[in-house]
């Protein structure tokens, strides 16, 4: 899906100027480096560490309470959701089968949809027609019934066996979860979610079947801040302000699932389980959630800390925005974290 380069004539621009703030970086994160400054495509940046606040900014006009589009961020927060259920016994546990939730799959000539699992969904392997498909994307957002459409398509692979990013079988989530809990994917994160890590200004966007959409091509609308809350959360094994808001138990599946597959985009080396990425950088583990455009939620366990972004949808500019932010400004934040940890420690 992103190629792994980075456009030759931006780095050359923008490398020198970032070098320069990376000097004299020191114990502050540098305000004035052109990475962020002199980059149209950020809108607004928040990194915590020991679960407090340490740098909240925002560019190009944008509010601090202002709700973005967090495109495919949106599957890593159904993920939370998912686990919640679990935890209320909505859902029996992510190896269920969807035929629980989809009882005409009983009917259907290809017996083996009724048991394609949420785990085999959550890890994008789960055979079902995607939107990359001929028709594509286009053909799928036009649907009045997009869930029924995936159901109805062939399989275009063993369920199972096939990486392949989907967004049109990850929305199967969000009809999955409503129908397990008799609530609205919204409603539900609202109540057992958002209410509990303070957050209350949300813009959950539907698809034409009237359900929230859980793949985040219409997606869900937060502040940055409530992203990093989000992070946080996961960060504190599923724990905000002393109280469990999900279990330990589904955290540490999410952060260290036990099956990873390989991905030819994000960070160098990522893997990919249950609706986020992981990768070794600079030998210490990191997970994240990403979306289109360059929307990124990321946590380091190793510095305690949370990095969450978001920047312009723009189809024309998406892939090289994520491409500079891997490859040019996280790197600056992460020395940011790194100089932040030594200095703490004395060294």
């Amino acid at each position: 899906m992103l190629p792994n380069l980075v456009s030759m004539r931006w780095t050359s621009i923008l490398l020198p100027a970032l070098m320069i703030a990376l000097q004299g970086a020191g114990q502050s994160l540098p305000d004035t480096a052109a990475a962020l400054t002199n980059n149209a495509a950020v809108y607004q940046l928040v990194i915590s560490q020991n679960g407090q606040i340490i740098f909240n900014h925002t560019y190009n006009g944008q509010r601090p309470d202002t709700l973005h589009n967090s495109q495919s961020l949106t599957k890593s927060i159904l993920s939370i959701l998912i686990g919640i259920a679990i935890d209320k016994g909505d859902i029996a546990s992510v190896d269920q089968e969807i035929g629980a939730w989809f009882p005409e799959l009983a009917k259907d000539p290809d017996s083996r949809k009724q048991h394609i699992t949420l785990h085999q969904i959550m890890d994008q392997a789960s055979g079902l027609w995607h939107e990359n498909l001929e028709g594509g994307l286009g053909e799928y957002l036009s649907q009045p019934a997009p869930s029924q459409y995936v159901l109805a398509q062939p399989l275009v692979s063993a369920p199972g066996a096939v990486f392949h990013y989907n967004n049109a079988a990850t929305h199967l989530l969000s009809v999955i979860l409503t129908r397990a809990t008799h609530m609205p994917t919204a409603v539900f994160a609202q109540r057992f979610l958002f209410n509990k890590l303070g957050v209350q200004q949300v813009d959950w966007k539907k698809m034409n079947d009237g359900y929230d959409d859980g793949a985040g091509l219409h997606s869900v609308y937060l502040s940055t801040t409530a992203i990093n809350k989000i992070g946080n959360l996961l960060l504190q094994e599923g724990r905000y302000n002393g109280q469990t808001v999900v279990s330990g138990k589904w955290v540490r599946m999410l952060l260290q699932p036990p099956l990873t597959r390989a991905t030819n985009w994000g960070f160098d080396g990522s893997q990919y389980a249950l609706c986020w990425y992981h990768v070794r950088y600079e030998n210490q583990p990191v997970t994240y959630g990403m979306g289109w455009g360059g929307q990124y939620m990321i946590i380091i366990p190793h510095f305690k800390a949370v990095i969450a972004i978001h920047e312009r949808v723009n189809d024309a500019t998406a892939v090289r925005q994520a491409l500079y932010f891997e490859k040019e400004i996280f790197p600056l934040l992460w020395r940011y974290l790194q100089t932040k940890d030594k200095m703490a420690a004395g060294h």
